[in-house]
């Protein structure tokens, strides 16, 4: 190379190069669960499209639903005008919206949780287990953890001579929900009701979705009349909560069941047996009721 000689490096612009980080979409709730999708491109459409790079094919979600860019700026979500929007954290989005690490992107019937950062193989990991004892859709434990504790309370509960109080409750009409008000709708009223109910609960108690819309409370050294005191204002609480979906009130109640560990019952099984008789009651005199 000659003194005189000039070399010309040509650089791409700084704006243009994605965010030196490392983000993926995780999916907590829906189709293909615990999938992760890597955000390792400027652009990445999100829709029913086979054109796009997280496909997912439900009847509520458009074919370009949405887009994330990743740039020097962060990582931003923008929706793409798409029939029933994208919400993160359970607000619409408006514009383009930028996303932080544990937020919850949620897309028809789908949830994608956001992770971001130094080390993602270990935050994935990380909701992996989670997703062993949660419920995506509500945030309170599944059915899996439910049955685990279960058993680990009636054992706990034979061996120190201690009270156990169950109460097992679902949605009245809930078919009825979701034939006029669509899927959408039944998962914002069961999100809605776990939200309501979840801080009334001692933390002590077990909370989980059991499956569909029936719910269950695992309640450690509770005999039948505080089990019965509990579950009636949770009746209320729910009766008194206002929900409403696109501009459209939903009138919801529940009917609940409860029972206690007796002598009799021979194991956990028998326990959840007397309880769900107790709910299946409770229906048949009407719903929005509490029997135990």
């Amino acid at each position: 190379m000659g003194q005189n000689e000039t070399v010309v490096t040509v650089i791409s612009k700084i704006s243009e190069r994605p965010v030196d980080l490392d983000a993926a979409l995780v999916v907590i709730y829906g189709l293909e669960l615990g999938r992760k999708y890597d955000l390792c491109k400027t652009e990445t459409l999100i829709g029913r499209s086979a054109k796009a790079e997280i496909q997912v094919d439900q009847e509520s979600i458009s074919r370009n639903h949405a887009c994330i860019t990743t740039s020097k700026r962060g990582v931003f979500i923008k929706d793409l005008e798409s029939t029933n929007g994208t919400f993160v954290n359970d607000e619409p989005v408006r514009g383009e919206t930028p996303l932080c690490n544990g937020d919850l992107v949620k897309i028809g019937r789908t949830i994608f949780k956001f992770i971001a950062g130094g080390n993602i193989e270990t935050a994935y990991h990380d909701e992996i287990y989670r997703l062993t004892t949660m419920d995506g859709l509500t945030q309170i434990y599944n059915r899996r953890y439910f049955e685990e504790a279960l058993e680990r309370e009636v054992s706990r509960s034979r061996r120190y001579e201690r009270s156990l109080a169950l109460v097992m409750f679902d949605v009245d009409h809930f078919k009825r929900v979701n034939d006029q008000h669509g899927h959408l709708a039944g998962d914002y009223v069961l999100k809605q009701l776990a939200s309501t109910l979840r801080t009334r609960i001692r933390r002590e108690d077990v909370f989980a979705r059991y499956g569909g819309e029936e719910f269950g409370v695992l309640l450690p050294e509770v005999d039948l009349v505080g089990a019965v005191k509990l579950a009636e204002k949770a009746r209320r609480l729910v009766e008194k909560q206002r929900f409403e979906f696109d501009n459209t009130l939903i009138p919801i109640s529940i009917s609940l069941g409860v029972a206690v560990l007796e002598s009799g019952h021979r194991d956990l099984v028998d326990l959840k047996r007397a309880a769900d008789a107790k709910l299946y009651e409770a229906k048949a005199a009407g719903r929005n009721r509490v029997c135990s």
